[in-house]
């Protein structure tokens, strides 16, 4: 099971830099000038996550395996590129394939750096992306709209239960909000198979200057309030101070970010919040062999759980044994956790909880 975030924006806002960091790899190139990421670049990164850790210590495991999350680095936008300009088709083709994005903004000054729009303000810069983006749904969906209109008048039942999940979200397109603002509830998965551009979930970062990283500045500050009051999550983070760390070894990370007042990487952020905003969750397998982390989505049920590990565990899904992560810290592993009650067996109808240490039994 994979997912994705698309790391998009304007050209020169760091995208690429925070791309390198979070993969601690030159794979993007990170150029002073518009469109050199010409192709997505593509990383897996380990989700952060302590208690791993915890888990493995306990379980002796020889091996510690994190969930991952992928990033896609795509090429800066421009004004005009849902009508070509620029690298534009290239750029909405790209964004159309990933589960959800990441907005970096720059919330910097540098007078060495260019910036495409000529002038610091990451708000302008929202709005510049998103009514680009608005722009190639409405072009889209208006066209599908019309056909599946003409075949709803026949009787078409398809066309009919179509028409009513396009119309409202065609006209808060045409109203200037994306079309997250308009899913009809229920119609989350419909909508989504239409590939709307404005219908993923967005998580702005604030790409500040070294001396904000601890604490914002004045540009982060707008981009929080606007973000908050969209219900959209927002961060801050040094791309150039994350390209530094990423580079240092683990064991000096802690200490050079302690100097900046800052307690975990921003790149741990990116991630942790990416994760949340696909709604996902962990559930662990741990034992002397190694101890695991497996990514499901919210709501997943025992056996399609158990198909991330393998697809037989859904097939011939018996039941779980189930013990809470904090139960199973409490306990000392296994066994202490199942002297103390708190090991239940569950079964196909159980939904999977967040931090579950799991043990499927299966007969294929």
């Amino acid at each position: 099971m994979g997912f994705n975030c698309g790391i998009v924006g304007l050209p020169n806002v760091g995208k690429s830099t925070l791309f390198n960091a979070l993969t601690a790899t030159a794979a993007a190139q990170a150029a002073n000038y518009p469109f050199c990421t010409i192709e997505p670049n593509i990383g897996r990164v380990g989700v952060p996550d302590p208690r791993l850790g915890v888990l493995a210590d306990i379980g002796k495991s020889i091996k510690i395996i994190p969930t991952s999350l992928e990033f896609v680095d795509i090429a800066g936008l421009v004004r005009g590129a849902s009508k070509g300009e620029g690298l534009g088709n290239q750029f909405l083709a790209n964004i159309r394939e990933v589960d959800a994005i990441i907005h970096v903004l720059r919330c910097f000054e540098d007078t060495d750096i260019v910036h495409v729009e000529g002038s610091i303000d990451p708000l302008r810069d929202i709005e510049v992306v998103e009514t680009e983006l608005m722009l190639s749904d409405l072009d889209s969906l208006e066209r599908r709209l019309i056909q599946a209109q003409k075949r709803a008048k026949g009787g078409d039942k398809e066309s009919i239960a179509a028409v009513a999940i396009m119309e409202p979200i065609v006209a808060a397109l045409q109203d200037g909000k994306p079309a997250r603002t308009a899913i009809p509830p229920g119609e989350e998965d419909a909508v989504r198979r239409l590939q709307l551009l404005t219908s993923k979930p967005v998580l702005y970062v604030c790409n500040v200057e070294e001396a904000s990283a601890a604490t914002g500045n004045a540009f982060s500050a707008r981009v929080r309030d606007w973000a908050a009051a969209q219900g959209a999550p927002a961060i801050v983070v040094s791309a150039a101070i994350e390209a530094e760390v990423s580079q240092l070894p683990q064991t000096d990370r802690t200490e050079f970010l302690a100097t900046l007042g800052l307690t975990q990487s921003g790149l741990d952020q990116v991630i942790r919040a990416g994760y949340d905003l696909l709604e996902l969750l962990t559930y662990f397998t741990c034992g002397p062999k190694e101890t695991r982390a497996w990514t499901i989505t919210k709501g997943t049920k025992a056996p399609q759980a158990a198909s991330v590990i393998h697809k037989d565990f859904e097939r011939g899904f018996i039941a779980c044994e189930t013990i809470a992560y904090a139960d199973f810290v409490a306990g000392r592993g296994e066994p202490g956790a199942k002297e103390a009650g708190k090991m239940r067996i569950e079964g196909k109808t159980y939904v999977v909880k967040d931090g579950d240490v799991l043990l499927f039994r299966f007969n294929v």
